[in-house]
C-alpha cells in the first residue's frame, strides 16, 4: 500500500506506481468517487466538447409542452 501526505493546500501526490497502473501523466484529469468510506481514483475520460455542444442543441426538441404532458405520469 502506498501512502501520501496531504499538503497545506489539500493536495496529494499520486505515487508513481499508481500513476503507471492508471495510465495517467502530468496534465491528465483524474476522477474521484467516494463509496462506503473509500475513495476510488480513476483516469477521467476525455470529453468531446464539440459533440457535447452539438448534441445538447438537439435536446430542446424533447422538451415541448406536449412531451411534458405525455410523460408526466411515468
Amino acid at each position: 500500500m502506498d501512502v501520501s501526505k496531504l499538503t497545506a493546500k489539500n493536495q496529494v501526490t499520486i505515487p508513481a506506481d499508481v500513476r503507471q497502473q492508471l495510465g495517467v501523466k502530468s496534465g491528465d484529469h483524474v476522477a474521484f468517487e467516494v463509496e462506503d468510506g473509500k475513495v476510488i481514483v480513476r483516469k477521467a475520460r476525455a470529453i468531446d466538447w464539440a459533440w457535447t455542444a452539438a448534441a445538447g442543441s438537439t435536446l430542446s426538441e424533447w422538451s415541448s409542452d406536449a412531451d411534458e404532458e405525455a410523460f408526466r405520469d411515468l
